[in-house]
């Protein structure tokens, strides 16, 4: 009943609030930058697992995900992109991973996904996207949604994102802009840059190719996808040392 309840809206429309009170607000968005066990952060979760759910689905199809890949989703949350995503993972050797900072996600994506983590087909990752623990050039593809504004520094995310990444790889980021213009609007994302072209600036800035954004549909529902593709690894190491000199 919740769930059919908060379709569509955000917190403050669920809340019947135009405006919410600034101490709320700043709560609310710290929980949905890192949910924590907590009755807030129950109604976060479930607000983002409705909301959320058909950007996840629509990154892991514009992934291009191939059987034998090694993918990586940003921002796992409730572990419903990764649950799409191994529906596309059907080869022995490929792997799937999360990355999200927060215990209380981990453990509901850990009860959704149990067999597959039983299987050893998806493997969870605790940790910020400016430091990832895997290796140099290991990952196939990679995508997020609604998750750029949780990163401080886009251009070190990105960065960290490109190390990963193997040559020719992509990384694709679906957004729900009216979703969140609104939530700043009711004040919500304060001090944030929810906007697309501060991540696509620092994707650029770090040396990847072909970043571009695409006005997509899903039903009745719109949202933007964003494109970045991982260069050869000759333009990978110039674009690195460059970007390394002016810093």
């Amino acid at each position: 009943m919740m769930k059919k309840q908060i379709t569509n809206m955000t917190v403050a429309k669920f809340m019947g609030i135009s405006q919410c009170p600034a101490f709320l607000a700043n709560a609310i968005t710290s929980q949905l930058s890192h949910p924590k066990k907590s009755i807030m952060g129950h109604f976060v979760w479930q607000c983002m697992e409705v909301n959320n759910t058909f950007l996840m689905k629509n990154a892991v199809k514009l992934c291009q995900i191939q059987p034998d890949h090694n993918i990586l989703e940003v921002g796992f949350g409730a572990g419903i992109g990764l649950h799409e995503a191994t529906k596309f993972m059907t080869g022995p050797e490929g792997k799937l991973f999360g990355l999200d900072p927060s215990e209380y996600m981990h453990k509901v994506a850990q009860e959704r996904l149990a067999s597959h983590l039983g299987a050893g087909k998806v493997h969870l990752l605790r940790g910020q996207v400016e430091s990832i623990p895997l290796p140099d050039k290991c990952i196939h593809g990679v995508y997020h949604s609604n998750c750029h504004m949780y990163w401080p520094d886009k251009t070190a995310a990105a960065t960290e994102l490109l190390r990963v990444m193997k040559p020719g790889a992509r990384m694709v980021a679906t957004v729900d802009m009216a979703v969140l213009r609104g939530g700043v609007k009711q004040g919500f994302f304060q001090g944030m840059s929810i906007e697309a072209e501060p991540y696509m600036e620092a994707l650029n800035a770090v040396g990847f190719v072909d970043v571009h954004k695409v006005d997509k549909q899903d039903g009745s529902r719109n949202f933007l996808a964003i494109f970045a593709t991982a260069p050869p690894t000759s333009e990978c190491s110039g674009a690195l040392r460059s970007y390394a000199a002016l810093n």
